[in-house]
């Protein structure tokens, strides 16, 4: 679900809050690595006086897969053996843990049975709100905040029945 909202902000920040992105589109903005700039954060460069700028700005594609599977491998052996929080097979940060529910929003069984329902069904709405990005990409070449201001803009001549989108990958093509 967070997905969802991720591919939103950058296009959203870029169009509307002035942040000037390299590629504010979710499918363009792992390119960003191959490019002379390398990734940028919130449209500004991440300099740090290091002795190895090129590494920390996040030109090298390897270190950033080494530096994505360290932290990923941390969180997930913290999260198998239990970490501080309890003992090894526990899952106190899942749900029905111990440490899952702060705010108290599940403290009744009913209620947190009605809450697990919502949530699988936000998710599978996050996955349908994805598949029309993924659809988006492909046939406009263009991020959904693009996409929705031209539908707004002209609803009859922008949208997915057009001759300029439905005729895009026809027969030879």
């Amino acid at each position: 679900m967070a997905g969802a909202l991720g591919c939103l902000v950058p296009e959203l920040l870029s169009k509307y809050a002035g942040i000037n992105y390299q590629n504010p589109e979710w499918f363009k903005a792992g390119s960003d690595i191959f490019t002379s700039k390398g990734v940028e954060y919130f449209g500004q460069p991440l300099v740090l006086n290091s002795q190895f700028p090129s590494i920390v700005n996040a030109h090298n594609a390897v270190t950033l897969l080494m530096t994505q599977i360290i932290l990923m491998g941390g969180a997930e052996a913290y999260r198998v053996n239990g970490g501080p929080l309890g003992e090894k097979g526990s899952d106190p940060m899942y749900p029905g843990g111990e440490y899952f529910d702060p705010l108290g929003f599940a403290d009744e069984p009913e209620k947190a049975a009605e809450l697990k329902v919502k949530e699988i069904k936000n998710g599978r709405l996050a996955m349908v709100a994805m598949l029309g990005y993924y659809v988006q990409a492909i046939v406009t070449g263009k991020g959904p905040v693009e996409n929705w201001v031209e539908h707004i803009s002209n609803p009859t001549g922008a949208n997915g029945l057009t001759q300029a989108f439905a005729t895009k990958f026809g027969l030879g093509n």
